[in-house]
C-alpha cells in the first residue's frame, strides 16, 4: 500500500482524448489476474502478502497508463471495480483471507478530475485500530470490499455517496457495511451522521453468523436500500452475533431530503418473470389438486 501513497499525487492522465490503449491494458490485466489467482491461492499469511504486494505494484503501474480509467478490469474477480454514476471516481477493494480466520482489506479511490489529471487515494486498512463508527481519511480507513456506490443528491447538489459492501470478520461471524463517502477540499472523508435523526452514527454495520446470508442491495422496485433484518436464534442469544440470522422479514433506507430514512418491515415483490403462470395459489379456493389414477 505504500507505493499506492507514493503514486497518489503523481500521475496525470488527459481524458479528453479517445482511449487508444487497450493491447497495454489487456497485457496488464493478465499480469493481475495471474498475481490475484497465485495470491489466493497462497498457503500462507507471509506468501500471501508478498504477492499482493506484487499486484498492488502492478496495478499502480497499470493505472499510470495513459487513459486507464476507461478501462474495466472486468477480468479480475475477486477484485471489486465500482464506479460513481456521474463517473467522477471508481473504487478497486480487495481482501485477503488471514490464517487466523480474519480479513485484510486493500484499495484506491482513482478520480478523474476536470482538468484531467488522474488522482489515486490509497485506502489503508485500519480497523484493528480505530473505532468502528469513527469518522476516518482514506489513510485510516474501515476497510471492506465495496460492490455497490449509490449517490445522493440534495437541492440539486452532490453531498455524498453510500457504499455498500462486504465486511468479512472471523471464523464465526460476517459483516456487511454501509458508509458514507464525501469529499471535503478533495480529500476523501468516511463516516457522516445521516442516519435519519441519529446524530451519533456515522455508518452501518451488520453482523450475523457466518454461515448464513444477508442480503444488502438497492431495490430500484422500491427506490430503497433493503437488508434482512437479523435477529437472534433465541431470545436469550440477543447480543451474542455469532446466533444472528435472517427472520425472514426485510427492512430498509430511504433517501429522504439527504439523509437515510429507515423503514421497518417492508414488503418486498419478486420481479415478474415466465414462471409465474406455473404457479398457483395455494389459498385460491379455484385451484383444485390433481387427481393420480
Amino acid at each position: 500500500m505504500i507505493l499506492l501513497c507514493c503514486a497518489a499525487g503523481k500521475l496525470t492522465a488527459q481524458h479528453s482524448f479517445a482511449f487508444n490503449n487497450g493491447p497495454v491494458m489487456n497485457k496488464y490485466q493478465d499480469s493481475l489476474l495471474r498475481l490475484n489467482e497465485a495470491t489466493f491461492n497462497a498457503d500462507n499469511n507471509e506468501q500471501r502478502f508478498s504477492l499482493n504486494a506484487q499486484f498492488i505494484k502492478t496495478l499502480v503501474n497499470s493505472l499510470k497508463t495513459h487513459g486507464s480509467f476507461a478501462f474495466p478490469f472486468d477480468s479480475l474477480k475477486k477484485i471489486s471495480v465500482v464506479k460513481s454514476a456521474d463517473n467522477s471516481f471508481r473504487i478497486f477493494s480487495w481482501h485477503l483471507p488471514i490464517d487466523d480466520g480474519t480479513y485484510r482489506f486493500f484499495g484506491t479511490i482513482q478520480m478523474a478530475t476536470k482538468d484531467g489529471k488522474l488522482k489515486l487515494y490509497p485506502l489503508i486498512d485500519q480497523t484493528e485500530t480505530i473505532d468502528p463508527n469513527q469518522i476516518t481519511a482514506n489513510k485510516t480507513w474501515y476497510g471492506a470490499t465495496y460492490y455497490e456506490i449509490v449517490p445522493v443528491i440534495s437541492n440539486g447538489k452532490q453531498p455524498y455517496y453510500i457504499l455498500i459492501g462486504w465486511k468479512g470478520n472471523n471464523t464465526k461471524t460476517s459483516k456487511k457495511v454501509i458508509d458514507i463517502l464525501s469529499f471535503v477540499k478533495d480529500e476523501p472523508v468516511f463516516g457522516k451522521a445521516v442516519f435519519g435523526n441519529d446524530n451519533s452514527k456515522n455508518r452501518v454495520i451488520f453482523e450475523y453468523n457466518k454461515l448464513n446470508s444477508m442480503t444488502l442491495k438497492t431495490d430500484k422496485n422500491v427506490g430503497m436500500i433493503v437488508f434482512d433484518h437479523l435477529a437472534p436464534f433465541t431470545p436469550d442469544m440477543a447480543g451474542n452475533f455469532e446466533f444472528y440470522a435472517s427472520d425472514l422479514s426485510f427492512d430498509a433506507y430511504k433517501i429522504v431530503n439527504g439523509k437515510l430514512k429507515l423503514i421497518e418491515d417492508i414488503e418486498l415483490k419478486n420481479d415478474p418473470n415466465a414462471q409465474d403462470d406455473l404457479y398457483a395459489d395455494p389459498a385460491d379456493k379455484k385451484n383444485q389438486p390433481v387427481k393420480k389414477l
